[in-house]
């Protein structure tokens, strides 16, 4: 029997088991003797013998001190048994148990939110996101051919781990030694110099259980990951484009690093099969989040993937584009938010874009200057086009300098997105109270 085992040897749980068991006894006693006093007359005249004094005791007040000390027994041996089980099964310097089940109950509670896209915006978004809801889901590109994770995928044959990697480590709620972890990069090494631990944790795993999608399920027990993380595909593409001056190229990196503005943007093959998880994620979401991130390379190359383009559009959740802080050169030079917005029109359809959330926060005239030498400046907000798209604009203060380069606040950027999201339940809500009382059915009734 299961329960036995709670009776071993060494697991601190049987001696409170025992004054849990007193203590219930006690209470449960104290309880009949002060609610009845003629129950329990032997006890009465037990404790009347026992007093030194001789004088008869009163049943109703032994009872009651009776109650209150198997009461207390029980509180502590409670306490002590819960005290046990949470230290052995939470990692040491974990939040209290109380804030913990709370947490984790509210968390439960939040609006499904699906995060599309990939690279390090993504990671920015979901590391923010998991403070307040734990029904996310990231649905990551799988056509980086760079680094670490193109290495893997020409040498094993595996889909990229990286941006899996980045958005698990995100949502993981583990200690900050495996982060360390599974972010540390070998530094040298005949074969390993260049690889990043993470990456060759989800290949072994791949590799065990014969299977990329269980590999990553695996990694999310392992890291205790809050909420999904889902491959757009779990088939091998490669990313090309069609340049505005004639040229094609092939591969991330190599669209990433055009030198000519993207005129189309195509997978290879063409029609690889969504992850049916992920569009199950995207048609049951409260909230889609584009971005942030490259905008072809991360954003636009998930909606290539046949099916995930019109699950957003049908779905009936709010969708919402967060608008890069500052230009790339080779994939966005000179791009407007406008222009950032007609291309996921183009690419997904005339209903994949409610609201642009964009930053307002001014780059330091340093970090600007930095930026312009290599091409890029902040993203200018036209408004005025943004409104003739009929795309809603919210603009607060989200950036953070992070050593001179200019990211995304995960903190600013989730609470401006929470309120976002939770504005247009109130509105949704609202809405479907109007239809109701306002239904035919209704106003015949």
């Amino acid at each position: 029997m299961k329960f036995i085992r709670w009776l071993y040897p060494g697991i601190g749980v049987k001696r409170w088991l025992l004054v849990f068991t007193a203590g219930t006894f006690l209470l449960g006693l104290g309880i009949a003797m002060a609610i009845d006093p003629t129950a329990l007359t032997a006890i009465e005249t037990a404790i009347t013998e026992i007093a030194s004094t001789r004088q008869q005791v009163s049943t109703v007040r032994a009872g009651m001190v009776l109650a209150v000390a198997g009461g207390a027994l029980t509180l502590v041996a409670l306490q002590a048994i819960i005290r046990n089980v949470y230290q052995a099964t939470v990692p040491r310097g974990g939040e209290s148990l109380g804030k913990l089940l709370f947490s984790r109950r509210s968390l439960e509670r939040g609006p499904r939110i699906v995060a599309i896209g990939g690279g390090t915006g993504l990671s920015v978004l979901l590391r923010g996101l998991k403070e307040f809801t734990g029904n996310l889901a990231a649905v990551v590109t799988v056509s980086d051919d760079g680094g670490s994770s193109g290495r893997l995928r020409q040498e094993l044959g595996i889909l990229p781990p990286g941006d899996i990697r980045n958005c698990l480590l995100a949502l993981a709620d583990t200690e900050p030694l495996m982060e360390r972890l599974f972010q540390y990069r070998f530094k040298e090494g005949s074969g390993l110099a260049g690889h990043n631990f993470g990456n060759l944790f989800i290949a072994a795993l791949t590799d065990v259980t014969g299977d990329f999608e269980e590999a990553v399920r695996e990694s999310s027990k392992v890291l205790a990951v809050r909420g999904k993380v889902l491959p757009t595909t779990l088939q091998n593409v490669t990313l090309s484009a069609e340049l505005e001056d004639g040229r094609y190229v092939r591969g991330e990196t190599a669209v990433s690093g055009a030198t000519s503005r993207i005129k189309r943007l195509f997978l290879d093959p063409p029609d690889p099969e969504p992850l049916p998880e992920a569009l199950a994620a995207i048609r049951e979401a409260d909230a889609i989040v584009l971005g942030p991130g490259s905008l072809y390379t991360s954003v636009v190359t998930n909606l290539l993937v046949p099916g995930i383009a019109q699950a957003i559009r049908e779905s009936r959740a709010l969708k919402i584009h967060v608008l890069n802080i500052m230009t790339q050169p080779g994939e966005t030079p000179g791009y407007r938010a406008s222009d950032h917005v007609l291309v996921l029109l183009h690419d997904g359809g005339d209903e994949c874009v409610d609201v642009v959330v964009s930053n307002s926060q001014q780059v330091p005239g340093d970090v600007a200057a930095r930026y312009a030498a290599q091409g890029a400046r902040p993203v200018e907000v036209d408004e005025r086009n943004l409104a003739t798209l009929g795309v809603a604009l919210v603009q607060e203060p989200l950036a953070a300098w992070d050593g001179g380069v200019v990211r995304h606040s995960a903190e600013k950027l989730a609470r401006c997105l929470w309120r976002v999201i939770l504005k247009h339940r109130g509105a949704v809500i609202r809405q479907r109270l109007i239809e109701m009382y306002t239904s035919p059915e209704k106003a015949k009734g």
